[in-house]
């Protein structure tokens, strides 16, 4: 079931919004690596608020209300969508979808993201949306040695 469009609410997010942003973050993550779809975090979870905090403060940053909790985000650097997470109870209610659709806004001339190859559930999500996969690598470069496929968005 899709939010009705008067629970969803997509907004910039501030630095107020970092403690919301790092529990979507690690309850997503955590939630990823006990189904397989995700390697352990490179780093502990006591790192994530911090982390976030200064991503916020440098990159572009979306959330996503629904009954006002931030159940969800999106963050982008330039044309590349680094994170978006929604957090495990609210998965497959089109929040993901509302908020890849903003990056497509966002980016009109494209954009780029990493997905690990073991994520099947993000590749089959992103392939659904109009990404195309572009290149393959053996993780050797990203922090969790885990393969990864760099997959993009074109507009027609």
């Amino acid at each position: 079931m899709t939010p009705a469009e008067d629970e969803l609410l997509l907004r910039p997010a501030g630095i107020e919004d970092a403690p919301a942003v790092a529990a979507v973050h690690l309850a997503s993550r955590r939630s990823a690596v006990r189904a397989g779809t995700m390697p352990p975090a490179a780093h502990p979870d006591a790192e994530a608020l911090p982390w976030l905090r200064g991503r916020l403060a440098t990159d572009e940053v979306w959330v996503a209300e629904v009954a006002g909790a931030v159940v969800a985000y999106l963050r982008l650097s330039g044309d590349w969508i680094d994170d978006l997470y929604v957090v495990p109870g609210q998965a497959g209610r089109g929040i993901g979808t509302a908020l890849l659709e903003l990056a497509k806004q966002l980016r009109p001339a494209g954009f780029g993201l990493w997905v690990f190859e073991i994520n099947a559930p993000a590749r089959r999500f992103y392939a659904r949306h109009g990404l195309v996969e572009v290149e393959r690598t053996d993780g050797s470069e990203n922090e969790e040695r885990s393969p990864d496929i760099r997959v993009v968005w074109q507009p027609d």
